[in-house]
């Protein structure tokens, strides 16, 4: 087992560092020049300022050397400062960050909530009105683009009925709590903040729901086909044949051997989701991750970008070599192959 999991360690720091010169390469060779976007037109047609602002940034230094110094501030835990808001990046994402985790987190438990139940139920009732709903919803939620349901989810529940807060966080007349960890929930909660913790979580329910679909619509489809191999099973029938109860047989024998591509799914699913609320966070407003990298990418800001793609592979990596670990509790063979 500890050569296993050593094993698992090394090839994920490989990664990491091969992930951060893909990702350093690219930031770095795509078109855009951010002495333009910073700077402006005119600004840009001085060379002395253009000069200075290179130097400033290490943009003059060859494109090795670059990469040198990024990898030995990655070492330290220092992406540098950004060029679009002049602080350190890792206080940008510190300030970023936990709005997408919350945001991430909710989406990710009501996918499981919903979506586990669900296929379980179509698998056992195959062929069912079950069945069928579960697919139509699973089709739904993989199909749907997330612009456009967040758009018909606001313009329904806010727009038409008036049900739903608008876009942001927290209402405008709402005041946050002094920040203990930056999750809105958590700090209401902590310091019997109820109305402000009524209000957070009213405004993370149409986000939530918007992210939560095409992980649902995964989820729902994974768990009823790895269900449905394992009610095929020879041990499942032998279960039967002594009598057992179905819950029994399928919460008892079934869903636990089924878990194994679930959990996969599941983990990689979570880290999708920290990375890829962008257009979420865009269209409600939300301050988190996903509207900082859309506007570090808008104005060039190399540092900013090269940050948080090296941290969402990282988080990949992580996320993987976690599913991996879970696979030798859930299934100690595979430590042995």
């Amino acid at each position: 087992m500890i050569g296993y999991i050593a094993s698992r360690l090394v090839i994920s720091c490989i990664m990491v560092v091969l992930a951060s010169l893909v990702v350093f390469l690219i930031a770095n060779t795509v078109p855009g020049d951010p002495v333009l976007a910073q700077l402006g037109d005119l600004a840009a047609a001085d060379p002395t300022m253009v000069a200075a602002f290179r130097h400033h940034w290490g943009l003059d230094l060859p494109l090795w050397e670059r990469y040198w110094v990024f990898l030995q501030g990655l070492a330290r835990g220092d992406f540098g400062e950004s060029i679009a808001s002049h602080r350190p990046v890792i206080q940008d994402i510190r300030d970023y960050a936990p709005a997408t985790v919350e945001l991430a987190s909710v989406a990710f438990l009501l996918a499981l909530i919903v979506g586990l139940p669900l296929g379980v139920l179509a698998a056992v009732k195959r062929d069912s009105w079950v069945d069928n709903f579960a697919r139509a919803v699973s089709l739904i939620g993989v199909s749907a683009p997330t612009f456009w349901l967040a758009f018909v989810m606001l313009a329904v529940f806010y727009g038409a009925l008036d049900v739903a807060p608008g876009p942001g966080r927290l209402d405008v007349s709402a005041f946050p709590p002094d920040r203990i960890t930056g999750l809105l929930l958590i700090d209401t909660a902590w310091v019997g903040d109820w109305e402000t913790f009524r209000d957070a979580a009213a405004h993370l329910v149409l986000p939530a729901i918007v992210l939560a679909s095409s992980t649902l619509g995964l989820i729902t489809r994974t768990t009823r086909a790895a269900m449905l191999e394992a009610l095929s099973q020879d041990y499942v029938r032998v279960a039967r044949a002594k009598g057992l109860l179905a819950r029994t047989v399928v919460t008892g024998h079934a869903l636990p051997n089924a878990m194994l591509p679930v959990v996969t799914l599941g983990g990689l699913a979570y880290a999708n989701l920290l990375a890829g609320a962008v257009m979420t966070e865009t269209v409600f407003s939300w301050p988190g991750l996903g509207r900082y990298t859309f506007r570090s990418a808008v104005a060039i800001d190399f540092p900013a970008i090269m940050a948080i793609t090296v941290i969402v592979a990282a988080l990949f990596v992580a996320v993987n070599f976690l599913v991996d670990m879970s696979y030798a509790l859930l299934d100690p063979r595979t430590v042995k192959a």
